[in-house]
């Protein structure tokens, strides 16, 4: 799978690290419907870290379609808010 940071790149992630990605995701999902910004905060770094380090980052002059594409390190709630669908950002 190969997931897009916004801002940042693309990395290329085993689909084994799909479990807990959804379990993070999950997190994330939680603190924004609760509105809870420290949580939200705490749980965007987390799925991200993740996807830094279960993922192999792509060389900067290579472009691959991404098959999900998460919010930059600094996205406010209400940005994140507006890519959540009913699966959260990770479908599946």
């Amino acid at each position: 799978m190969i997931v897009r940071i916004s801002g940042e790149g693309q990395f290329s992630i085993d689909d084994a690290a799909t479990a807990e990605l959804n379990r993070l995701d999950s997190q994330l999902e939680a603190a924004v419907n609760r509105n809870d910004e420290a949580a939200f905060t705490a749980a965007l770094h987390g799925l991200l870290d993740q996807v830094r380090a279960q993922g192999s980052a792509l060389a900067a002059d290579t472009l691959e379609p991404s098959d999900l594409i998460l919010p930059p390190e600094d996205a406010s709630m209400d940005e994140v808010r507006e890519m959540l669908t009913e699966e959260g950002l990770i479908p599946g």
